[in-house]
């Protein structure tokens, strides 16, 4: 490979790994979601100009956020036609230098970390819920269209006005892009915290692709719970549910997929490779946080993994305390995805018809018909009764539903083991 070549293909690892980085510090510096957008790109397209002839730069990011801020300068003068000279010079002496800006960041003034704190930005109480979480995961996060619609159960469309509708709201409204004081951060949290959340699912069961998982999602969702739980100006036992939430998650990554990528269920894992320091960290977290009785519907979630992450073998798992945390989890946060998966504690505790029944009365009610996971916890309880024909309509509906690689790869060999004699 060429010099060139390489260091193109190090632009896009970079671009890969870094853009939504370099984004948020250009928020920051610009107080412009569209024109920092812009700067981005000319950022990375200056750089496949430059860097091949003149090398890779000793700290890319830097140079994409200088490149960045100085092509922003250049776009802010040449519309100088479309405003005053005032306002031109006004505006571009608005925009802070970095080294300066960075060094007050280092002395304790505001969040340290950009992107958390676009985070906070897009979670303004001038946005409604979902507008503030659909933003930020399309925008901060880097989350196609798509996969925010499949983490709220909604059409790509109607997702897609939702996120033109609130950054309209941002630029009308004319809302900062600043630090939240230690007021403000109480009032967004509940945002915050759902965000960091769906991110964290998106990494964890990919909802589209070649690959079970996003790893880079993952690391960056409990990057930012631990980031958040130093933030916070008082312990907040929810903070702390969720990043226990998703350590204990994280801790059977290695083991929920085969070598060559094949989708392997809990009950079928090798918990020999679990991670027990997770573990250890994401109980010691809940306790601490079922200790304040403050606790919320992350902390409930993070209780029921706790549970099935210390149950020695599958059989050992006590799936009735499970189906009593469900209990309490639905009068907190009722919702017909935690009900399906409790009813699929419900199947391992009293049997598959009882949780098929369950299953059914919910697909009955129509709010799961195009989940695909209630139509795969269905074929699977239809599959275990000896319910063959039922269970190879749903299998269908489900594979219909996936657009996974992984896991439609396993319900093919449902299907196919369905149809031998």
């Amino acid at each position: 490979m060429s010099d060139a070549a390489a260091i193109g293909a190090t632009l896009e690892a970079i671009y890969r790994a870094e853009s939504r980085r370099v984004l948020a510090t250009l928020i920051r510096l610009l107080g412009d979601f569209d024109l920092a957008e812009e700067a981005l790109h000319e950022a990375f397209r200056a750089a496949l100009e430059q860097w091949p002839r003149d090398g890779l730069p000793a700290n890319p990011r830097a140079w994409l956020v200088s490149a960045g801020r100085f092509k922003a300068i250049d776009d802010i003068r040449r519309g100088a036609r479309f405003a005053s000279i005032e306002d031109m010079a006004e505006r571009i002496e608005a925009i802070p230098d970095e080294t300066a800006d960075e060094a007050a960041d280092n002395a304790g003034e505001g969040i340290e970390d950009d992107r958390l704190r676009l985070i906070f930005t897009c979670c303004h109480p001038a946005l409604g819920p979902d507008a503030q979480v659909a933003l930020t995961l399309r925008e901060v996060c880097g989350l196609s269209t798509e996969e925010i619609a499949h983490a709220f159960l909604t059409p790509a469309p109607t997702l897609a006005q939702r996120i033109v509708r609130a950054k309209a709201k941002i630029r009308d409204a004319g809302i900062p892009y600043q630090v939240p004081c230690a007021e403000e951060l109480a009032e967004r949290l509940d945002s915050v915290l759902r965000v960091i959340y769906l991110v964290f699912n998106e990494g964890y069961s990919a909802s589209l692709g070649a690959e079970l998982t996003r790893r880079d999602l993952s690391a960056e969702a409990i990057r930012l719970g631990r980031l958040l739980l130093e933030l916070l100006p008082a312990p907040e036992p929810e903070a702390a549910g969720l990043l226990a939430l998703m350590l204990l998650h994280e801790s059977r990554r290695s083991a929920r997929a085969s070598p060559g990528g094949e989708l392997i269920l809990l009950e079928d894992q090798d918990r020999s490779l679990w991670q027990r320091e997770l573990i250890r960290e994401g109980a010691a977290l809940v306790e601490a946080a079922l200790r304040t009785r403050r606790f919320g519907a992350y902390t409930l979630q993070a209780a029921i993994a706790a549970v099935l992450a210390e149950a020695p073998s599958p059989g050992a798992t006590d799936w009735k305390e499970i189906v009593g945390l469900y209990d309490l989890l639905l009068r907190a946060e009722p919702s017909p995805v935690i009900e399906l998966n409790r009813a699929v504690a419900v199947a391992m505790e009293d049997g598959a018809a009882a949780g098929l029944a369950l299953v059914e009365a919910l697909l009955a009610q129509g709010d799961l018909a195009d989940y695909r996971f209630a139509h795969a916890t269905r074929a699977d309880l239809c599959r275990r009764l000896g319910r063959r024909d039922e269970a190879r309509a749903a299998y269908r509906r489900a594979l219909e539903l996936t657009q996974q690689a992984p896991e439609r790869r396993f319900i093919e060999r449902r299907l196919a083991e369905l149809d031998r004699p």
